[in-house]
């Protein structure tokens, strides 16, 4: 199943950094980023939750609460959050239910070997829940400008 823009985004409740649920209905009101990522403390992802750190200002002030999610338990998601200083939420989803309600779960490819993983998208959500972005295997590096150009209209 893939999330289709134009489409109400999939729901989920997951757990957040702290332990407590986050869910889709809850945020109603409110323009979401939602960013899949594969696991705290690698490179990758590190680069891209610091570049939405830096970014959480201007989206939240045009409208935008960003959350991460990855696979990771809640207590590394923890201990990501305050080594790097992330002000957004980090959720929780060990079971990958929801990163495959989006697509943002499948097939990967690694030095030749092929295996099941988190794929890095981002998935842009409007106040009436319905998807208006869809950003899928995208990489780490630069993407957070790109959203930035698309939803905030820099260059």
């Amino acid at each position: 199943m893939t999330a289709t823009e134009g489409q109400p985004a999939p729901s989920f409740t997951l757990q957040d950094q702290n332990g407590d649920s986050i869910s889709l209905d809850s945020l109603s009101g409110s323009g979401v980023v939602l960013f899949f990522y594969p696991k705290a403390f690698t490179p990758g992802c590190t680069t891209e939750a610091c570049d939405f750190r830096d970014s959480h200002v201007p989206l939240e002030q045009a409208g935008y609460r960003v959350f991460g999610v990855s696979p990771d338990p809640v207590a590394r998601l923890a201990d990501f959050q305050a080594e790097h200083g992330l002000p957004y939420p980090l959720l929780s989803d060990p079971d990958h239910e929801a990163a495959e309600s989006y697509g943002a779960w499948g097939k990967k490819t690694n030095y030749g070997k092929e295996y099941m993983g988190l794929i890095r998208s981002t998935f842009v959500i409007d106040g009436d829940g319905v998807l208006t972005g869809a950003y899928r295997n995208i990489r780490a590096k630069g993407h957070v400008a790109r959203l930035r150009a698309d939803l905030l209209g820099e260059d």
